[in-house]
């Protein structure tokens, strides 16, 4: 069980270096290279006025609502998570699930904003119509997505990061990973390592 459990962390922690990124022209970028990028981009965004948008279905959809949260409120990135339950219900039952997230873009997305797409399938019709919209608005948008290397998400975006792995919770920590990631980075993370007196696990 020992060995398992070291197995299980040892993988969680060399997925996020395995992912690789390109573009829709079919560039190919490495995974540092896109989080500088994104990061700066975050920044001009809100310089300019505009907005940080997450969406995600179930897991992606808390990943989503954390890195809107944190974003906001500990990088002073105004972000928004197109997920409260009513407006959902309400998008779903008027147009079908398909288009939950695309209807929001419609109604909020300004030119010049940027959107996080999360799906760990990279196939998911709402994640992918929303992608769409977010790109005819004139939107930047940033894809993350596991399984399968050639799902549609994985093309759709100005970069679009894919996990190696055909595992959710392996995909799901990953791009959790890789989001805050790029968020400590922005707010000054050093590669230092905190002092932390370790964890005393009662038996």
């Amino acid at each position: 069980m020992k060995n398992l459990i070291n197995k299980y962390f040892e993988k969680i922690s060399e997925l996020s270096s395995l992912s690789t990124v390109n573009c829709n022209e079919g560039k190919i970028y490495n995974l540092s290279e896109t989080i500088d990028l994104f990061i700066n981009k975050s920044y001009e965004s809100t310089r300019n006025g505009k907005k940080l948008m997450f969406i995600g279905n179930g897991g992606s959809s808390t990943i989503a609502s954390h890195m809107a949260e944190d974003f906001s409120k500990a990088a002073n990135l105004r972000s928004l998570a197109f997920n409260d339950p009513a407006f959902i219900t309400c998008l779903g039952n008027d147009y079908g699930y398909e288009y939950i997230f695309s209807k929001q873009i419609e109604l909020f997305a300004q030119q010049g904003d940027i959107l996080v797409a999360i799906s760990s399938s990279g196939e998911s019709m709402n994640i992918i119509n929303a992608v769409k919209v977010a790109k005819e608005i004139g939107c930047w948008v940033l894809t993350l997505s596991g399984f399968n290397k050639n799902n549609r998400l994985n093309k759709l975006g100005n970069r679009n990061v894919f996990v190696p792995s055909d595992q959710y919770g392996f995909v799901e920590i990953a791009h959790l990973s890789i989001c805050h990631g790029a968020l400590d980075i922005a707010l000054g993370w050093k590669g230092k390592s905190l002092n932390i007196n370790p964890i005393k696990v009662a038996i």
